[in-house]
């Protein structure tokens, strides 16, 4: 099924944007960063959505639900950014990552058909990031900058934001188009968080090697929500949703590959409940 290929796909570009997302929070101010995260993104949807967007397809309600995602954008970034820079990725990913199920409690508000398998799927993904969640309990204090508490908080939120994104963002594609909704949330997402930077930030100087890999963050998030959002037209549009959210366990096999965190059988226990939800939306598809 396209939307699952798209939201997979997604999940992977994600994965590799959190790994350097948790490197460059430790220690640097953080909205100045999304900042420019955001505004790379911009930069390389402009041309291309004013070139072949259908601009002409954008009725008011797609407006309002593109602008209405890009709040959600800059909630769900800000709250990961964040959360990245307090804990570590073992931690902060499979929480963000449990947004599922709040995808498909959207859908069904919308009057969209939900099977039990679906919701078989999301239990088993949400499920297994609970699991890999709940083991870190154990780690040790040192490797968190706050009590892990603090965050889970702003993980929770990110995941809010990023289930809200989507929702928006797809309902604004289907009465627009995926071009122009992409374009108009993320120009309101980076207004947003230039605001805040206006108010809370101080200078803001980025070491000119970490310029082009700030970019290329932002490139990955861009196409990552640009596959997501595109889908809204597809049939079963919430799978690209739902299977993007397996971004959460590839962020920790990464971690665990570059970033040398260290996981726990159990928590390979966890990805593999997670990936077997996938499998049941996969052959719900086929």
């Amino acid at each position: 099924m396209l939307a699952l290929s798209f939201g997979l796909t997604a999940a992977l570009l994600w994965a590799v944007h959190d790994i350097l997302a948790r490197k460059l929070s430790q220690g640097a101010p953080l909205l100045p960063l999304i900042a420019v995260v955001l505004g790379s993104g911009c930069v390389v949807l402009l041309p291309v959505a004013f070139l072949i967007g259908d601009w002409p397809a954008m009725t008011p309600y797609a407006w309002a639900a593109a602008g209405a995602s890009g709040l959600a954008i800059a909630l769900a970034i800000g709250g990961l950014y964040k959360a990245f820079s307090l804990a570590p990725v073992r931690l902060v990913s499979p929480i963000v990552g449990a947004y599922p199920l709040l995808t498909l409690i959207i859908a069904a508000a919308q009057g969209r058909p939900i099977s039990t398998a679906d919701w078989l799927a999301v239990a088993l993904i949400v499920a297994g990031i609970g699991i890999v969640a709940i083991s870190t309990r154990d780690d040790a204090p040192d490797t968190y900058a706050a009590p892990p508490a603090v965050a889970i908080g702003w993980a929770v939120l990110a995941a809010v934001g990023f289930a809200a994104t989507f929702a928006l963002a797809q309902e604004a594609a289907r009465q627009g188009s995926d071009l122009p909704v992409m374009l108009v949330g993320r120009l309101v997402a980076l207004t947003a968080i230039l605001c805040l930077v206006g108010i809370r930030s101080g200078p803001f100087r980025l070491a000119r090697g970490l310029v082009w890999v700030v970019i290329a963050m932002g490139l990955l998030d861009a196409l990552a929500l640009g596959l997501v959002i595109a889908s809204g037209g597809l049939p079963k549009a919430e799978y690209a949703s739902i299977s993007s959210s397996l971004f959460g366990v590839l962020t920790v096999l990464l971690a665990t590959w570059f970033l040398k965190e260290r996981t726990r059988p159990v928590q390979w226990a966890g990805i593999a409940t997670v990936f077997t939800g996938i499998a049941i939306l996969s052959l719900q598809g086929a």
